[in-house]
């Protein structure tokens, strides 16, 4: 069974695999109608019909859209997570350089590729999340523990910090390159990646 969204996002966790099922369907269906109709056009019902789910479905999981998306932030969250898992037990990745490329290029693939990732992404988009729920904190929390172990550094404040200012710079910067070019232009993703290395640098040595 998939793993699912945060159980502060759901009003009652999945236990069956076809109550599991179900919820994907939705998450889905959400993240289809975010790219077609935008956040301000999705509708609970909506999404019921394009899952082929009864309406009562989707409020067993949700009480709102905005829990909806938030669930659907914090799926891409933890597929984001697996992916970078996946490129660092690939073995390809040699030194905190490689794995910060890593890092960055999953996200602009999730950017490109995943459906509903360009208005939702991991919960910073308005008016989805809430700044109380601090997402860009929770994407330096789960990269600090994936990549304390293989930068050789104890998990603690001082590295989610450095973490947390790597995230926020980042984001800042992928979301003005889409804004200047739907795929994301190369010159500021560039720019980014330079940044990012000389900020590290100093840091990770």
């Amino acid at each position: 069974m998939k793993p699912v969204p945060h159980a502060t996002s759901l009003r009652r966790a999945p236990v069956q695999r076809r109550s599991a099922e179900r919820l994907t369907r939705i998450l889905d269906a959400c993240a289809g109608l975010l790219d077609e109709v935008g956040y301000d056009g999705l509708s609970t019902r909506a999404v019921a019909q394009r899952a082929g789910v009864p309406i009562g479905s989707v409020y067993r999981f949700f009480g709102n859209k905005r829990q909806m998306a938030d669930a659907l932030a914090q799926r891409n969250l933890d597929r984001y997570a697996d992916r970078v898992t996946e490129r660092l037990a690939a073995g390809a990745v040699r030194d905190w350089r490689t794995a910060m490329d890593a890092v960055l290029d999953e996200y602009l693939l999730m950017k490109r590729t995943a459906p509903g990732f360009a208005l939702v992404d991991f919960g910073n988009q308005i008016p989805v999340g809430t700044r109380a729920a601090q997402p860009n904190h929770r994407v330096a929390d789960r990269l600090t523990e994936l990549l304390s172990d293989y930068l050789g550094r104890t998990p603690d404040e001082e590295l989610r910090r450095v973490f947390l200012v790597a995230v926020e710079t980042a984001d800042t910067l992928v979301h003005l390159a889409f804004r200047v070019a739907p795929e994301g232009d190369e010159g500021i993703i560039g720019e980014a990646r330079e940044l990012l290395r000389a900020y590290l640098a100093r840091v990770l040595g």
